[in-house]
């Protein structure tokens, strides 16, 4: 009897260390059909094939900064430069990182993969995960939705300073927390998809 009131703790204990590694798990989306991984990690191993920079972003200093580029944009603008620099130079890549600063890496797997092709564990920012441009693994529900404004950083700077992909979705999550807050509902996620709009969500089960 002691026996197996041990076994369903340590049952227990391993669907619950399950769900919430499933919690934080992501499945990545394609960009110009190349798998891009936004701050988050892929849970494939993998090797840096080399780096992507970009410069000062063309539409944010046509505007002056009033227009700020979206995380989407720069995203894209990021794997346009891969796919442009792997031709020029001859490199061969199956996927774009963006640890969420301004430069960002041209990665190939190790290994054929298996079930964690495609995945990913994001990290979390102010104790929320956060998935951007990818979909949680585990099922959720929309709690609140915000959107986002002008970024000051960039309006102040006239565009030639222009926040980072990182900058922006913090922007987003302390958007969302306050919006949850005042809404007196509890989150567990932020997830951004495209544009200047970020959900707050809730998972089920």
């Amino acid at each position: 009897m002691k026996f197996s009131l041990i076994l369903s703790s340590i049952l227990a204990g391993i669907l619950s260390l399950s769900g919430a590694l499933a919690q934080s798990n992501a499945r990545v989306d394609k960009i110009q059909g190349v798998e891009t991984y936004i701050m988050c990690e892929p849970l494939r191993p993998y090797e840096t094939v080399f780096e992507i920079e970009t410069g000062a972003k063309a539409a944010s200093l046509l505007t002056g900064g009033v227009v700020n580029e979206g995380v989407s944009d720069k995203a894209s603008q990021f794997v346009r430069r891969a796919v442009k620099d792997g031709k020029k130079e001859n490199k061969a890549f199956d996927a774009v990182l963006i640890s969420g600063s301004k430069t960002a890496v041209a990665i190939k797997f190790t290994g054929n993969g298996g079930s964690e092709k495609g995945l990913a564990k994001v990290r979390k920012i102010d104790g929320l995960a956060v998935y951007v441009m990818n979909e949680p693994v585990k099922d959720y529900e929309t709690v609140v939705d915000a959107s986002g404004g002008v970024k000051a950083k960039s309006y102040f700077t006239g565009g030639i300073v222009n926040n980072s992909i990182e900058e922006d979705i913090e922007q987003f999550v302390r958007r969302v927390k306050k919006e949850a807050q005042e809404a007196k509902k509890s989150i567990d996620a932020v997830v951004y998809s495209s544009g200047k709009r970020a959900i707050g969500v809730k998972f089920k089960g």
